[in-house]
């Protein structure tokens, strides 16, 4: 800890992400930013401008530095190196989604944090947003009964710049929204409605023409028995999507529509718009229909004390894991099951069969 007793942050990886964790850390009460990893010279004028330490790699920073924690916002192709060289210093780390390249790494990766007894919090910030956190506090009150039946929007249209000049290898396959935009919707389904077991898949690439999907259709078989379907595009004019419904990121219009619908034996819930749904009587489909806003009975102190921007509710846990006043929300193995699910959707829709999680 510093001499003023704010959590030392080293932000390795300045891109679009990682500038939002840096203006994140700077904003934290509880923390002060030290460090800054990129080998981009304008980062390092910025490193300077904000008076922290520059280094072009993790490895000279950690030499530089005394840190209490690393927020990784590499390339995913970098995180299991990176990790593990904060797991051999027993530095705590925010690792950004995915939490590794591949699932092999993932295993490795949560192995060796297990064994070395270093806190790794997972980038999967959805978890921290208010809006997240109640409708899973609707689900686990047992509202809706026995969860039978999930739906998914993520629709959403990319401009053409975007896949152009730097952005070109977006084109190409693992360039499209199932490895970029997916692992967010898959992580918010494993976290309301359990573990998936099974996945299926049928994606098209019809709209640009690119190699790479712009359209897929999902069909998951959870653990508990549910069925879940997903609507996966970045090729549609839809209000549909996380983005445009939650209202969490103000760089995207707000659409006030929902995106997601848990549906159970005694209840439907949608998401983000938190209408709660159930017949008034035994009688079932005969009963009318009741719709109430959903609102979680008791708030803990922790939900009292943050903001409706998952970023800063994200940093703000993150020291606390740091401190070890907390656990980490969602850690690597967690992440790891995240990332299996999302790669076993590419695999199913490249190869037509079902494929299983174990």
């Amino acid at each position: 800890m510093s001499d003023k007793g704010k959590t030392r942050l080293v932000v390795a990886g300045a891109g679009l992400i990682g500038q939002a964790h840096i203006r994140r850390v700077l904003d934290e009460p509880g923390a002060d930013l030290v460090g800054i990893v990129d080998p981009v010279p304008k980062i390092r004028e910025q490193a300077d401008i904000l008076g922290v330490a520059w280094a072009p790699d993790l490895s000279a920073m950690l030499d530089r530095v005394a840190a209490d924690g690393v927020v990784v916002a590499l390339p995913n192709q970098f995180h299991f190196q990176s990790g593990m060289e904060l797991l051999r210093r027993g530095l705590p780390m925010l690792m950004e989604k995915p939490v590794c390249d591949t699932v092999e790494e993932g295993c490795a990766f949560a192995d060796a944090a297990e064994k070395a007894g270093v806190a790794v919090l997972v980038g999967h910030h959805h978890r921290h947003g208010t809006v997240m956190r109640q409708a899973k506090a609707v689900i686990e009150a047992g509202r809706l009964g026995r969860i039978t039946a999930v739906h998914a929007f993520s629709w959403f249209l990319k401009p053409q710049d975007y896949f152009e000049g730097v952005g070109e290898w977006r084109r190409k396959p693992g360039g499209g929204p199932v490895l970029i935009n997916l692992i967010h919707v898959i992580d918010d389904l494993r976290n309301l409605c359990g573990e998936i077991e099974s996945v299926q898949a049928m994606a098209s690439s019809a709209a640009r023409g690119f190699p790479v999907e712009d359209t897929v259709g999902i069909v998951l078989r959870f653990a508990n028995g549910a069925v879940g379907t997903i609507a996966l595009s970045d090729a549609t004019a839809g209000p549909w999507s996380w983005e445009l419904t939650s209202g969490e990121n103000r760089a995207y219009p707000k659409s006030g529509e929902s995106c997601y619908f848990v549906t159970g034996m005694e209840g439907a819930l949608s998401v983000p718009r938190g209408e709660f749904w159930r017949h008034g009587g035994a009688e079932a489909w005969w009963a009318p229909l009741h719709a109430e806003r959903a609102v979680v009975a008791e708030q803990d102190a922790w939900t009292l004390r943050i903001n409706s921007d998952p970023l800063t509710n994200e940093m703000h846990h993150f020291c606390d894991v740091v401190r070890g006043e907390a656990k980490p929300l969602i850690d690597a193995r967690d992440g790891t099951r995240t990332l299996a699910v999302t790669l076993a959707v590419r695999e199913a829709a490249t190869t037509g069969r079902v494929v299983s999680l174990s």
